[in-house]
């Protein structure tokens, strides 16, 4: 069935609820015929495991090439305590979804959703996996400044990262989540680096360009940063303060 989301789908298989790219649509279904998506995903011979709120898999869907990252939805904070992975719906995914597309029509990089899929859980509750097209060879901020000491490169990468985090305050958008894990570096179509934006579930959007969203999302990447060092993360005082500067300087 169509819904008013153009280019996308809703359909059911067994009691599972899909909401997914129209040319996606049977893939879907394929992979949900021996239960969930993320247990498909989890199972399939050529996944790669990532870490996120629990384990996160990159595989291709049946009859494709390219890999979705799928992901299962955790609450988190303190309520993740009580109700770990249960929502209401219409759940995180249609918000996530929403999103991500008015995101993306602002020129911000934040990965596709190609499907959602909620699942009962009682009565009222559900759980739902979400998967957004992968980003081929991107890796998040923490393990590209983890992964070499080269001066330069690694002022490409902050470089890239600032980008990203820029864009989202052009967007007006506030990012709570907003953190070294969930931005995303990879090589562009020019051939240079390119930042990327994840977990765009809990974004709030104000006015374009907005100081009071730039601030909240720097000290939120601040936060960040500062915590990873704390933990090991070799990145100095100075570049913590460049990528910061960089976000403020291309937010102006």
């Amino acid at each position: 069935m169509r819904i008013g989301i153009p280019g996308y789908v809703r359909f059911r298989v067994g009691r599972a609820r899909v909401t997914a790219l129209a040319d996606a649509e049977q893939p879907v279904r394929e992979a949900l015929r021996h239960g969930t998506l993320y247990e498909y995903a989890g199972r399939h011979p050529d996944r790669r495991r990532m870490k996120g709120r629990g384990d996160v898999f990159a595989a291709p869907l049946p009859g494709q090439d390219e890999s979705v990252v799928v992901r299962h939805a955790f609450r988190g904070g303190a309520p993740a305590r009580l109700t770990r992975d249960l929502f209401l719906p219409p759940t995180r995914g249609l918000r996530e979804l929403l999103v991500s597309q008015r995101l993306r029509a602002a020129g911000v990089n934040t990965p596709e959703v190609v499907a959602y899929v909620t699942y009962p859980a009682g009565a009222i509750l559900r759980r739902f996996d979400i998967a957004t097209r992968e980003i081929p060879n991107g890796a998040d901020l923490f393990a590209w400044l983890a992964a070499t000491d080269d001066v330069g490169a690694r002022d490409v990468v902050l470089n890239a990262a600032a980008g990203a985090v820029a864009s989202l305050v052009a967007a007006g958008a506030h990012h709570p989540d907003l953190n070294i894990r969930n931005v995303l570096v990879a090589p562009g179509p020019d051939g240079g680096l390119v930042g990327w934006i994840l977990d765009v579930d809990r974004v709030r959007f104000h006015s374009p360009g907005s100081p009071t969203v730039r601030d909240a999302n720097v000290t939120r990447l601040r936060r960040s940063l500062r915590k990873s060092m704390r933990l090991g993360l070799p990145i100095t005082d100075e570049e913590i303060v460049a990528i910061l500067d960089r976000v403020q300087e291309l937010s102006e």
